[in-house]
């Protein structure tokens, strides 16, 4: 059993005397839940982000997603969502699948994050199992879940943790999994000893994912213009219609967009993924577009249970379903 100094417990930090041994050991528990990578950082606050995330939001790049502008200090300050953390416990998860797309006709192309089961429950079920786990091991500990529904920045905890270094498409690119990966974060109220090695941005003066975005969303390096981004079009965006400039470039993508990842080189080093629950569902990667009309709410509901396709909700699929037979 660990042992502690002090008593603090959830109204303030949890002392350990062997913070190296404990924090090795929770990795390790983390690798053992299925998760393939593992850091921890201190809770402090990510000033450079927060600035960044700032004039992002002044540039009105986040489209209609109102919520990421709500007290932005939240997504860059983990004390402000739970005030007793100490420590960032970071985790990937691998979740590519080595299986290609039909190109049939009437049909449409699903991300390969939404292929298999949702997710957020698979990180967050793996990530309660690990919080149990380090209660067992320090009994005074507190923990909160975060899966990107939580308003944390995921994949600047991820690089701060040393998992990889966040790409010109944005996304978070790790040297042994390319940008195929899950984020998720438990924070926690334990001091641990963290991780002080980011790694180096490796991007160099590669533009492929820039060069290859059909509608120009990624307008430089390292920033992205939701508004222009075939992804958000297809999920996050509620319009009755795509906007034409989007909708004449879809590129056959009925959910979502994986076009920067696909041409990233660091994708070449992708291997298939442990984890069962991503393997694609059927009829999920190419899927029927005159299927998706025929939808009602009771078979909506049914087929895309426990799914991150969900987000769209059934009138935005039948949307783009509608947008892709048109513009065919």
């Amino acid at each position: 059993m660990q042992s502690f100094a002090g008593s603090e417990g959830i109204n303030g930090p949890v002392q350990t005397t062997e913070p190296v041994s404990l924090s090795r050991r929770i990795k390790e528990r983390a690798l053992l839940e299925g998760f393939d990578l593992v850091g921890i950082v201190a809770a402090e606050p990510l000033n450079d982000e927060s600035a960044r995330l700032k004039e992002w939001l002044a540039r009105g790049y986040h489209g209609e997603m109102s919520w990421m502008a709500r007290d932005p200090e939240t997504r860059t300050n983990p004390c402000k969502l739970f005030p007793q953390a100490r420590s960032v416990i970071v985790v990937a998860l691998n979740y590519y699948t080595p299986v290609g797309y039909s190109g049939a006709d009437k049909t449409g192309k699903v991300s390969r994050y939404a292929w298999g089961d949702d997710y957020h429950e698979v990180l967050g079920t793996k990530l309660r199992s690990l919080l149990a786990w380090i209660k067992e091991q320090a009994p005074l500990a507190e923990g909160k879940i975060c899966v990107d529904i939580q308003p944390m920045m995921d994949k600047a905890w991820a690089a701060r943790a040393g998992l990889g270094w966040i790409g010109k498409h944005t996304n978070l690119i790790t040297r042994d999994l390319g940008s195929w990966v899950f984020i998720g974060e438990l924070l926690v109220n334990l001091e641990l000893d963290y991780d002080t090695e980011p790694v180096a941005d490796h991007c160099g003066s590669c533009s492929l994912c820039i060069d290859a975005c059909p509608t120009g969303a990624i307008t430089d390096d390292y920033v992205l213009d939701s508004n222009k981004c075939i992804s958000y079009a297809t999920i996050e965006l509620r319009a009755p219609e795509i906007p034409d400039p989007i909708a004449d470039k879809l590129e056959g993508w009925l959910y979502g967009c994986d076009i920067c990842q696909d041409v990233c080189p660091w994708n070449r080093l992708a291997e298939a993924t442990a984890e069962q629950a991503f393997g694609p569902r059927e009829n999920n990667v190419d899927v029927d577009l005159l299927d998706v009309l025929r939808l009602t709410p009771e078979t909506y509901a049914a087929r895309f249970r426990h799914s991150a396709m969900k987000r769209a909700k059934l009138s935005g699929l039948q949307r783009n379903a509608r947008t892709l037979l048109n513009r065919g």
